[in-house]
């Protein structure tokens, strides 16, 4: 398998409500030519994190703060994942430990970054999204769950809320799979299309095939 699996999410959020997030704040370009993606962990939203000369920024970073440890989704604002496109993004959330990343909306291009990497960008309406950022923003721990299988979040014991995936990137996601694996699954298939081809006639060439 060559994308990390994704089936069911269930924790804690993490907000960060700030619009307009651009992948040069997810990670900044002068991490674009480490090629271990373990080692993006350190790279995601790191002058956010971290000061010119290294030392970790006080108040901390919302990912960084001690009560966000361990939560595996991420709340955001507006237009998430805008401005360049480089997978070490999702490369970076996913290595640092996020999973799904919910918001109103995702550019383009990090939208389908993401899913090709084994992040799931939901996207919900505004008051949906209002209401978990203020769940995440909460004294208490709200945990949600993340479905994959039936498309759907469930906020604690609320009631499951739909969101929008496309039937290739959830059977990518919940198999962990690319584009090659993909169509692998279908070998079968291909292999009885290609010998009921075989031995047919080829009209303009006049010939056998």
């Amino acid at each position: 398998m060559s994308a990390p699996q994704l089936v069911r999410v269930e924790s804690g959020m993490i907000p960060i409500p700030a619009e307009n997030i651009d992948t040069d704040q997810i990670v900044p370009a002068r991490f674009l030519k480490v090629v271990d993606k373990a080692g993006l962990a350190d790279a995601l939203f790191h002058d956010w994190r971290f000061t010119a000369e290294g030392e970790r920024r006080l108040p901390p970073f919302a990912i960084d703060e001690p009560r966000h440890a361990g939560r595996s989704v991420i709340v955001a604002g507006d237009n998430f994942g805008c401005g360049s496109s480089r997978e070490h993004a999702p490369w970076a959330l996913v290595a640092f430990g996020i999973r799904a990343v919910i918001s109103t909306s995702f550019a383009d291009i990090f939208r389908s970054n993401a899913l090709k990497n084994g992040l799931l960008p939901i996207v919900v309406s505004a008051d949906v999204h209002a209401q978990l950022l203020a769940a995440a923003q909460g004294e208490r721990e709200a945990r949600i769950v993340v479905d994959v299988a039936s498309a759907t979040i469930r906020l604690d014991d609320g009631a499951p809320v739909p969101f929008p995936i496309d039937a290739f990137s959830q059977k990518a996601l919940l198999g962990g799979l690319d584009e090659i694996d993909y169509i692998r699954t279908f070998e079968r298939e291909i292999l009885a299309h290609e010998r009921g081809q075989a031995g047919t006639i080829d009209t303009r060439a006049g010939a056998t095939t």
